[in-house]
């Protein structure tokens, strides 16, 4: 094979613009995470406005009305949580008193040995908050979460922005793919119905398991009197969406939640295994099943995605890790060069 060769040529230069575009995306984070967030987003209403536009609405007047459709979600959203606020805060005291019970018992003897001592006069949990060790981890990683909280809300608000002007017509995938990657415009209308096929669907089933498994944590939570029930179904429901990791977090703090409420061993162990049935029948079971072969991502898969993407972009990359993944497996499957690589996805 001689160097000069066309398709040797472009094989180096995709070795070395490779390194080059994850370094774009890492740096611009900031602009990538929330313009992908839009774009999956977008892929749930656009049926929406071409359904409207073949029935002869006016363009602006179907824009409105998909846009009311989000800030009604969006408010309904932000009324979820603050309700969740006012749960905890009404029932604070009583966890407060549950928690230091607890901490007296168990904790307060391994925190002895790490130097922590109890103060005459106040209550477990005070000692340990207002011992060194601990007050300067709390406040150290206090601008930490700060800036978390920060990022958060600039990525809400970006996303936002990304998703009208994608609504409104302003960003053209279908071009963009057809400019950059198939350079026919069959071809391009076929993959990118493909990908909107494929990426509305796995959003819907993701959805509707993470809907079922927050109701299921609620209702368990409700059911053995823990407390916040409302809490543990909305916290459920929103990091079921980080795949794999997710379903460990919340069914683990609840589990540890359900030890400090409960005082009987056997319902402690009842209302844990509860919680990870949930789990496994709608995200174990249930998930793969709707999903569907074609949307069947091995383990490995999830592993080296979920790192990678959370290494790029952070909290951001893990949520969007297998949305990515699905829209790059389907992208690969319509080319017959990378039909062998998507097939070692699955």
């Amino acid at each position: 094979m001689r160097f000069n060769d066309q398709s040797t040529t472009n094989k180096l230069l995709l070795v070395l613009a490779i390194p080059l575009v994850f370094y774009i995306l890492k740096e611009l984070h900031f602009i990538f995470a929330p313009l992908m967030f839009a774009f999956f987003i977008s892929l749930l209403f656009i049926p929406m406005l071409r359904k409207l536009y073949k029935k002869g609405s006016p363009r602006i007047l179907a824009l409105i009305l998909v846009i009311l459709i989000i800030a009604g979600t969006f408010y309904g959203a932000v009324k979820l949580v603050s309700l969740t606020g006012k749960e905890i805060l009404d029932g604070k005291e009583a966890l407060y008193y549950k928690l230091d019970n607890k901490i007296g018992d168990l904790v307060m003897p391994y925190a002895e040995v790490l130097g922590i001592e109890p103060v005459k006069g106040q209550s477990a949990i005070k000692s340990i908050l207002m011992s060194p060790q601990i007050s300067e981890r709390l406040y150290g990683n206090f601008g930490d979460t700060f800036m978390f909280f920060q990022r958060t809300m600039v990525t809400l608000l970006m996303t936002l922005f990304f998703l009208v002007l994608i609504l409104a017509g302003t960003f053209n995938f279908k071009l963009l793919m057809q400019e950059s990657l198939l350079l026919r415009r069959t071809q391009t209308i076929k993959t990118y119905l493909a990908i909107e096929r494929s990426i509305v669907k796995f959003l819907k089933v993701k959805f509707l398991m993470s809907f079922f498994t927050g109701l299921g944590f609620g209702l368990i939570a409700w059911g053995f009197g823990i407390s916040f029930p409302l809490f543990w179904g909305v916290f459920a429901f929103a990091i079921n969406f980080v795949q794999m990791i997710g379903s460990v977090i919340v069914t683990v703090m609840a589990a540890l939640f359900a030890f400090i409420e409960l005082e009987s061993p056997g319902t402690i162990l009842l209302v844990s295994l509860l919680f990870t049935g949930v789990q496994v029948l709608f995200g174990s079971v249930l998930e793969p099943f709707l999903m569907g072969k074609s949307f069947s991502i091995n383990v490995i898969t999830v592993l080296v995605m979920l790192m990678f993407w959370s290494y790029l972009w952070g909290v951001s990359g893990l949520i969007l890790s297998i949305p990515i993944t699905v829209l790059l497996k389907t992208l690969m499957e319509q080319y017959p060069t990378s039909r062998k690589l998507a097939v070692l996805m699955g």
